[in-house]
């Protein structure tokens, strides 16, 4: 258990989306100051090999947003259930476990979405929407249109195939 697990804790009894924080209140939930290092705004980063304390808020489902350096507060919000813990395995083994388990989860997720895009009366909640597509996906729908008559499967140059002849 790491000094940090208070946090996570913490952030898990949360039932808002969105938790503001300043550092005061971080250092209050996780009993002690922070790092040097957190005065810069790389401490923060949602890299889950940036620092001990970025692993337990993104094990917690949650991810910083809104970083003030400066005004010494940030938001976390919340970004999917939590993961469950690896804690004690070698690194090597943790990749594995998280990746077989965020697999199985989006492998869930998309038969889920693909029950419910099979009836069109059904729309798609964004959240599972964010996990599963890249934020461009379907930008471009109903942007090209085929005039009638137009068989795509025919060479646009009618002498195409004569080029020998």
């Amino acid at each position: 258990m790491t000094k940090y697990a208070n946090l996570g804790k913490y952030l898990q009894q949360q039932q808002n989306s969105f938790v503001r924080m300043t550092f005061r209140e971080v250092e209050g939930v996780i009993g002690c100051t922070l790092p040097r290092s957190s005065r810069y705004p790389a401490w923060w980063s949602n890299n889950p090999s940036n620092n001990v304390m970025t692993k337990v808020w993104l094990d917690a489902g949650f991810k910083t947003e809104q970083v003030d350096i400066s005004g010494r507060k940030l938001v976390f919000r919340r970004v999917g259930p939590q993961q469950p813990s690896t804690q004690g395995l070698s690194p090597q083994q943790d990749a594995r476990v998280l990746s077989a388990q965020t697999k199985a989860s989006m492998r869930d997720q998309l038969h889920q979405v693909t029950a419910k895009t099979m009836d069109t009366s059904v729309q798609v909640d964004t959240p599972t929407a964010a996990l599963l597509f890249h934020p461009a996906y379907g930008a471009m729908k109903g942007l090209v249109q085929i005039a009638p008559g137009v068989d795509l499967t025919e060479p646009a140059d009618p002498n195409w195939g004569k080029v020998y002849e």
